[in-house]
């Protein structure tokens, strides 16, 4: 919805406040109330297009972090 909109593909980052913008902006409506809404949108997401396209076509391979980088604490 937001990227046809705006016209914008957001970073995945940004993705979850913009949903939950649209949340609050749906309960507002529902209520009948006005009300001020903002969000940060900290980034597009064009570089995250071969991900997303990865994602969709259900081609991601899990990846386990080697346990031989963690950090011991």
């Amino acid at each position: 919805m937001f990227a046809k909109t705006e016209a914008i593909i957001p970073a995945p980052e940004s993705a979850h406040a913009i949903r939950a913008a649209i949340d609050e902006a749906l309960d507002a409506k529902l209520k009948g109330e006005k009300r001020v809404i903002l969000f940060n949108l900290s980034g597009h997401g064009y570089f995250d297009m071969t991900s997303y396209e990865a994602y969709l076509n259900g081609e991601l391979e899990d990846y386990e972090y080697p346990s031989e980088l963690f950090l011991s604490q």
